[in-house]
């Protein structure tokens, strides 16, 4: 089942930055070898009330960064987030390097283009980022050597990114605790989100998994590293001995009593362009929608 180029031998540097308006962990992970590192799910800060953005967490990203002398090669996402904004092209101005995400965001910017009834003007290309990764495409950080692994399902373009042997897993899977992502946004399949679950699965146990949101369940202490095996031994969705039709019920059943995140609509709209708010209006002023009754 796994036939991507893992490289066990190869252990990056990962700090996370955890945000804790949006329970957001964002990730810079560095070339041992090297300066050069990648950034990971970054978080514009923003405050649905007033409408206004701050730059808080990118900054402590930018600070770290600068502090360690290091390179930015890549800017990337894991998905089109709906519970934060993202704050890649403020990181991308400040500090370089290329943005990246999964090819099937143009699906996403369709689904969503439509919910939110955007103009012509708004491409649905993915020609907002730099660069469009399919399953198994790989890219380096300095002398590390990574692989792109789509995993579809709680949104279509969700991808994870395995570095050596760590890996940036998304919204896909939290802490064992936790369990696993929803599958009811538009474009989400519970099925395919288990299938694409046991991809991540399949790879060696040893891996180290690090997750993008953790909640602190039964009030721990928030966490977001944990391993391959952890997952297979104990997380509550899906380690070993839960089939995929048991998984599907669960997961389905449990949807229908979350509540919508409550940044989705301003995040997929920023997020769907790259991390870039609307252009502006007549006014010069850059709104965004709030479809009625359209999640």
């Amino acid at each position: 089942m796994n036939n991507y180029p893992v490289n066990m031998d190869q252990k990056p540097d990962v700090h996370g930055f955890f945000d804790s308006d949006t329970n957001t962990i964002s990730y810079c992970v560095k070339d041992p070898s090297s300066k050069a590192c990648a950034l990971y799910d970054s978080v514009l800060d923003f405050d649905f009330a007033s409408g206004r953005t701050s730059k808080k967490s990118a900054d402590a990203l930018i600070a770290y960064v600068k502090e360690q002398g290091l390179t930015v090669e890549w800017i990337m996402e894991t998905h089109v987030h709906a519970d934060h904004l993202s704050a890649a092209p403020y990181l991308q101005e400040e500090l370089g390097g290329k943005l990246g995400i999964g090819a099937r965001v143009i699906e996403v910017q369709d689904i969503f283009g439509k919910v939110f009834n955007e103009g012509t003007e708004f491409q649905r290309d993915g020609s907002q980022f730099d660069k469009l990764f399919e399953d198994g495409d790989t890219y380096s950080i300095g002398g590390l050597e990574a692989f792109v692994m789509a995993t579809p399902g709680h949104t279509p373009a969700c991808t994870a990114h395995v570095i050596g042997d760590a890996m940036v897993v998304g919204d896909t899977l939290f802490m064992p605790d936790g369990g696993s992502a929803r599958a009811d946004f538009p474009g989400g399949d519970a099925r395919q989100l288990y299938q694409s679950i046991q991809k991540v699965l399949s790879l060696p146990p040893d891996m180290r998994m690090f997750i993008c949101h953790d909640y602190g369940p039964g009030g721990r202490e928030i966490a977001w590293e944990t391993s391959v095996g952890e997952q297979r031994n104990s997380n509550i969705h899906v380690k070993d001995g839960i089939d995929e039709d048991a998984y599907v019920k669960m997961r389905t059943e449990r949807d229908t009593q979350l509540a919508m995140p409550k940044l989705i609509i301003p995040s997929v709209q920023v997020n769907m362009r790259a991390g870039e708010m609307p252009e502006p209006d007549t006014d010069g002023k850059r709104y965004l929608k709030v479809p009625v009754d359209g999640l």
